[in-house]
């Protein structure tokens, strides 16, 4: 017995075609389909579906239960060969289900790296998920959400299709997301509110004062103003003056930029 054929266990079923690293652990009863790529130190556990074309980078730990590559929940689906990507380095907790992409969304369902996504986590077609982020158990992602890097979902936040969260946001326990939430803010409520700003989260990932009362600025601008987002928006880039670009300045900057005029961001 080789050691690749001594890390799978005998009752899963491993297509022909799949690509698994012969470091990958596979567990009893899994089911690896034929176009499924898996890179080196991924383990997956007991019970796994991975089916679709769905390539997994290296030391991802999928537990038992999951179903990865699924075609989306999308009537117009007709069997296009999309797909869904997962990076490096991430958790993937119990009965979490994440769905390929859509031909008229991209084709791709996509997740960075050093995420940690608890159980019954749904991520539908076309999700773009960066990297660092936590998902508590049982969010929901509908279909094209866009979720950026160090965001943290609080369990049960239900996230309505096309939404986008920014950088080092937060929502509570049951959040409903109708709008976006610009980088740094704490949402909550149903559907979710403009609570504060994360604050102790930036200190922790190494924020320094200057950036943190940056960002206690903008969240004045947004949120303690009369200003429309427009207007907003053009006195939170002034805080780039002289020649000075701020990153946190900017993230603020691009994200409010491509808000779309309906969907708006919570208040």
């Amino acid at each position: 017995m080789s050691t690749s054929e001594a890390l799978i266990h005998p009752s899963a079923i491993i297509a022909p075609g799949a690509q698994l690293d012969s470091s990958v652990r596979v567990g009893p009863y899994s089911v690896i389909g034929e176009h499924v790529r898996i890179g080196a130190g991924s383990s997956v556990g007991a019970h796994c579906v991975i089916e679709g074309h769905t390539t997994i980078g290296e030391n991802n730990r999928i537990f038992q239960f999951n179903s990865l590559g699924a075609i989306p929940q999308d009537k117009k689906y007709a069997g296009e060969p999309c797909e869904l990507i997962i990076g490096n380095n991430n958790t993937i907790r119990e009965f979490c289900t994440f769905n390929i992409g859509s031909p008229t969304g991209g084709a791709v369902t996509k997740i960075g790296d050093d995420n940690w996504i608890m159980a019954y986590v749904h991520l539908a077609h076309d999700c773009q998920v960066g990297s660092h982020t936590i998902f508590a158990n049982n969010s929901q992602l509908a279909g094209h959400v866009v979720v950026d890097d160090w965001v943290i979902l609080g369990g049960f936040t239900v996230v309505h299709q096309f939404v986008r969260i920014g950088a080092h946001a937060m929502t509570a326990m049951c959040a409903l997301l109708f709008a976006d939430v610009p980088p740094f803010v704490m949402a909550q409520g149903q559907p979710a509110a403009a609570r504060s700003m994360n604050f102790e989260g930036l200190r922790r990932r190494g924020f320094d004062a200057e950036a943190i009362s940056r960002v206690k600025q903008m969240h004045k601008l947004l949120y303690r103003s009369e200003l429309g987002l427009a207007q907003a928006l053009e006195q939170i880039q002034a805080l780039n003056t002289n020649g000075a670009s701020h990153a946190d300045v900017s993230l603020m900057s691009e994200f409010l930029s491509q808000v779309d005029a309906k969907r708006g961001i919570v208040r």
